[in-house]
């Protein structure tokens, strides 16, 4: 008799045990009673009766997220796939519309994904859509947020994070993304170009005209100094005419001239005539020069036409 007792005693501490059971942090258990609902117990330490409370299931009340990788056709007829992550969570208050309402929770957000994508995407081209992308992400968000509250989940995030078209067509658009990168290389470097040009024709300018303006001062002091050379000849010794002096400042020069070209080894200049006689030939020649144009001045204002 005291044997039966103490099973019947181990029995019914074993069936008490059965009944304790625990629930995990951030997550909630469904108790029913005879296949119907009972209660939600909470993280913790919990108690059901055995053989006739169970556990129905349990949901996990942390945040998680779900991938939904959607293919549609922009505006301008280009297929893309665009990749929306979803985060959700379990509202901690509609725990049972959770469990109770929805029998693929991710199937259900998939499906609304879809649709929103499918709306939207059609109506922008292809560059648009890359630009909108927030907007788009928005849109599945304020879609979600309407229809699944009453189904006891909560959106934290829509969030497209990616936007991918056809190979061929990234190729086209990085194609003409380089060209036009190219055009603009050549335009700037055109207007590089026409900027240097501009320039060295404008150096060359001002030093063309510095270089003719100190020709013209070089000659002014020539003409100067042998002015002053014939006064002060003249003046030191008697008997000299412009012409002797002269004479000698060209010969003076001559020699000037040889001992410049002599200094240079590689000169290749040529003094034609090559002589110190040929001083009195040039001295002759621009005299003669001088008095047939004279001459021919003179006759032309004697003649009768005139």
């Amino acid at each position: 008799m005291i044997g039966l007792i103490v099973v019947l005693i181990v029995i019914f501490i074993f069936i008490l045990l059965t009944g304790l059971f625990t629930v995990r942090q951030q997550t909630s258990a469904v108790i029913e009673r005879f296949g119907k609902f009972h209660k939600i117990s909470s993280a913790g330490l919990n108690f059901k009766i055995p053989l006739i409370d169970r556990i129905a299931g349990r949901l996990s009340l942390r945040v998680q997220q779900l991938d939904v990788r959607v293919e549609t056709k922009t505006k301008d007829n280009v297929f893309v796939f665009v990749v929306v992550s979803v985060q959700y969570h379990v509202l901690n208050e509609k725990v049972l519309d959770a469990f109770y309402r929805l029998q693929n929770p991710q199937e259900q957000i998939t499906a609304y994904v879809f649709d929103t994508i499918r709306a939207r995407v059609p109506n922008v081209e292809l560059d648009k859509v890359f630009e909108t992308k927030d907007d788009i992400a928005n849109a599945v968000k304020t879609e979600l947020d309407t229809v699944m509250d009453d189904f006891g989940y909560g959106i934290i995030k829509a969030l497209v994070t990616d936007i991918d078209p056809d190979q061929r067509v990234k190729q086209s658009m990085n194609e003409i993304n380089a060209a036009q990168r190219l055009r603009e290389a050549a335009i700037q470097q055109a207007e590089a170009d026409k900027i240097r040009v501009v320039k060295a024709a404008e150096g060359e300018a001002e030093s063309k005209a510095l270089q003719g303006q100190g020709i013209a001062n070089q000659r002014k002091a020539i003409i100067e100094g042998l002015k002053e050379s014939v006064e002060s000849f003249n003046k030191s010794i008697s008997g000299t005419n412009a012409e002797d002096v002269m004479n000698l400042v060209l010969m003076t020069q001559y020699f000037d001239t040889l001992k410049e070209i002599g200094i240079n080894s590689r000169s290749n200049t040529i003094m034609i005539p090559h002589s110190p006689g040929g001083m009195g030939d040039i001295t002759e020649q621009m005299r003669n020069a001088i008095i047939t144009a004279n001459q021919v001045t003179d006759s032309v204002k004697n003649s009768p036409s005139a």
